[in-house]
């Protein structure tokens, strides 16, 4: 006596009333949403790193010179702008990606 179904066997039938009802195979869960995820890491990371070298520069300047808040905020804000050049840089690289054809996909007519 049969222990029971074969894993296989199953499959093969369920491939087969797919393709008779004209369904295709379920697209599964791809490594695209965690790339996503680390892009979106990364262009947080570069505007933390810009505004924590701002803030790092500014108090060394101002520990140094005796004027603590005039470089503190100053470059605060320049690292600030640099973070947010960064990500916008990062941004567009990251859309140039999407924009270029994928070599080897095929695309249904």
């Amino acid at each position: 006596m049969s222990q029971g179904p074969d894993p296989e066997r199953l499959r093969q039938l369920e491939e087969k009333i797919n393709k008779a009802k004209g369904i295709e195979e379920q697209p599964k869960f791809t490594d695209e949403h965690h790339a996503q995820v680390q892009n979106g890491w990364r262009m947080v990371t570069e505007l933390v790193a810009g505004l924590l070298i701002g803030f790092g520069i500014g108090f060394g300047l101002d520990t140094v010179l005796g004027t603590l808040p005039v470089f503190l905020i100053l470059f605060t804000l320049l690292g600030f702008v640099a973070g947010v050049r960064v990500m916008m840089r990062t941004a567009a690289e990251m859309q140039r990606d999407l924009d270029v054809p994928q070599v080897g996909k095929n695309e249904k007519d």
